[in-house]
């Protein structure tokens, strides 16, 4: 039986395990700051980065969708495994013996885990590849040949083969050590009649892998007549890894090219991901089982996304035929802004990219991406493609139908530009009455129909001035009077070293919203910053401190939340400085408390406690003043707010 993993085993992988690396194979980052770096939250669909990472401190937090956590909650969520999966999985990665208590280092670990299937399937994949080079595979090493694939092509796609016999992978992989009930889950094998069986057989096989390189699954294409396995190509059915609407093939191989070119050209078969990328475009990819949709689309967002704004192109080689129309009008009628930057690239003749390489060599495939045409110009032209325009009934018919198509582009520049463009290829003289009918059109669109967008989290929130929100609610970020204390947790959740006894020696009282008060009750919980504890391990004994959800992102937020400096060299300045604006604003509280009463005791009738108040009131004005000064120190490091 697997034993427990040690916390200081747990400790040790978090802190060897750079988080920006992992969620990088994810999610294209850029810098956002002294110790931040952003993109497009993976965990719910935006069209402006607001996930951060801190890669000094081990942590992840959406300010839109609330998630965060460390590495491991980062893998838990984006790959539905559980904490433990989650450990061994990181330290497989960075090579970490687990010295598991009461198990020792050689413990087996959790049958039906995601780990034990991703090694059945790293397995398959290895007897498979090594099938294609036997002599019962040469009918799949012929079809490879044929379409001018040789040897170092399979390799580096990692082709397999599947063998005729019904059981020969699976007793394979039972002599390995796996069981039945494993290579199940994996997809690997099923229940026959008289027995386990092999689910592919004499098929040429692609392995599909995820964004990591883990193989999940595989692709098999049909090779013989006498083959009575349904459909042409059959994939892996959906398992606890593989995902159809979830994954693309060659996503692995293109997600640094399609970050770094802000390009992905979307193919419709393995045979076009491989052609593509040996002819040169290496940003390639295929959906596996199931039309490209709008999962696979906000996968590609999220390394496409540049910073602050859309820069990416998407580019489908859609056939010309009436499905690949039918495919372009439906990303037509998606988003917008990504609409603006859709390209379709059709093969003369309606050849496929493999096809087209086969025929017209590496660079036909290279001037086939580098022609791409504007998806709004596709579907246009594809509308009045289908009217006979040397006639006037042909071209009314033509902008009865085109007019409304255009006036759906959101952007106004742009759907000008089209209306003038439809004018001159519907060979209409008016161009102005064409501009003026779309505009029209638009206009009637916005007016006719109710919000098409989701609500605003403003919107969707109850306002704290109707007296609806929740004791404990999120309070806002931007709220100026709360903003030091903000920070001042921030500081405490980010770099307690640096916050210290000034801030464990805060009272409670020093802050004024709900939510703020209690994360200062967790943190003091949690044994204040003289715990000696930091990063990840600190974030995690503080959320470990309530079991309110509420309360365990707003820590998680404001342990992800990017403190405003500019270098590292201005974080202990700073800190200081919002620990000292934080203490000002409690004293002045007091001082105005302590005002209060001094105006309610008569100096002649009761001297003494008179002057009594006088003088705490002088030692606290003093004090404040000190305060004040410290909190206004030097700020050239800091970003304004």
């Amino acid at each position: 039986m697997a034993g427990r993993l040690p916390d200081r085993d747990i400790a040790a992988i978090r802190e060897r395990v750079r988080i920006e690396d992992v969620v990088g194979e994810y999610v294209a980052l850029k810098r956002a700051g002294a110790d931040s770096a952003k993109g497009l939250c993976p965990f719910h669909d935006e069209k402006s980065p607001s996930f951060h990472v801190r890669p000094n401190h081990g942590l992840f937090h959406c300010f839109g969708c609330g998630e965060g956590g460390d590495v491991f909650a980062f893998l838990q969520k984006i790959e539905h495994i559980g904490f433990v999966e989650a450990v061994e999985q990181m330290a497989d990665r960075i090579g970490y013996q687990i010295n598991y208590e009461g198990g020792g280092t050689s413990v087996q670990r959790d049958r039906g885990t995601r780990s034990r299937l991703v090694a059945a399937n790293a397995a398959a994949h290895e007897f498979y590849m090594a099938k294609l080079r036997e002599p019962e595979a040469e009918t799949a090493r012929k079809y490879l040949t044929d379409r001018n694939f040789d040897a170092n092509a399979a390799q580096q796609f990692g082709c397999g083969y599947a063998p005729a016999g019904w059981d020969v992978l699976t007793k394979h992989l039972l002599r390995k050590g796996f069981d039945f009930k494993e290579l199940e889950a994996a997809g690997l094998s099923r229940q026959g009649q008289r027995g386990p069986i092999d689910r592919f057989h004499r098929r040429l096989l692609w392995p599909i892998r995820n964004l990591g390189g883990d193989v999940i699954g595989f692709g098999a294409r049909k090779l013989f007549d006498d083959d009575t396995m349904p459909g042409k190509y059959i994939n892996t059915p959906e398992t606890l890894l593989y995902k159809k609407s979830q994954v693309l093939f060659g996503l692995d191989l293109a997600k640094r090219e399609i970050a770094k070119g802000h390009q992905a050209v979307v193919v419709e078969g393995y045979t076009d991901v491989m052609a593509m990328h040996l002819a040169g475009v290496k940003t390639a990819v295929a959906s596996c089982g199931t039309a490209f949709g709008d999962e696979h689309l906000a996968l590609l967002r999220r390394l496409l996304m540049d910073d602050n704004f859309w820069r990416g192109e998407i580019i489908y080689t859609f056939d010309g035929d009436a499905a690949g129309q039918a495919a372009a009008l439906k990303a037509f009628a998606g988003d917008q802004k990504l609409a603006g930057q859709t390209y379709i690239a059709i093969a003369p003749d309606g050849q496929d990219p493999c096809e087209l390489r086969q025929h017209s060599g590496d660079g036909a495939v290279r001037d086939l991406v580098a022609r791409r045409t504007p998806l709004y110009e596709f579907v246009v032209r594809g509308l009045l493609a289908e009217h006979n325009l040397d006639t006037a009934e042909g071209q009314v018919e033509a902008l009865r139908r085109a007019v409304p198509v255009v006036a759906q582009i959101k952007d106004n520049a742009l759907r000008k530009a089209y209306a003038t463009k439809l004018a001159g290829w519907v060979g209409w003289d008016d161009i102005q009455t064409v501009v003026r009918r779309v505009g029209e059109e638009a206009k009637r669109n916005r007016n006719g129909g109710g919000p098409t967008g989701i609500p605003s989290r403003a919107a969707a929130k109850p306002s704290s001035a109707t007296g609806s929100e929740p004791p404990a609610a999120r309070p806002n970020p931007n709220d100026p009077t709360l903003l030091p204390q903000r920070q001042t947790l921030g500081a405490a959740l980010q770099y307690p070293a640096m916050a210290g006894a000034v801030f464990d020696s805060l009272e409670p009282e020093a802050f004024t919203h709900p939510a703020y008060v209690a994360v200062r009750a967790l943190i003091a919980k949690a044994g204040g910053t003289a715990a000696g504890l930091g990063g990840a391990e600190w974030v995690n004994a503080v959320c470990d401190g309530t079991d309110d959800l509420t309360m365990r992102a707003l820590v998680s937020e404001l342990s992800g939340e990017p403190l405003p400096v500019k270098t590292a060299n201005g974080i202990p300045r700073f800190i200081a400085g919002v620990l000292a604006r934080t203490q000002e604003a409690w004293v002045g509280r007091q001082t105005a408390e302590l005002k209060s009463k001094l105006q309610r005791v008569s100096s002649t009738e009761e001297p003494e406690a008179y002057m009594a108040l006088f003088g705490d009131l002088v030692a606290l004005e003093q004090y404040r003043k000190s305060l004040l000064e410290q909190a206004m120190g030097n700020h050239d490091d800091f970003v304004p707010s």
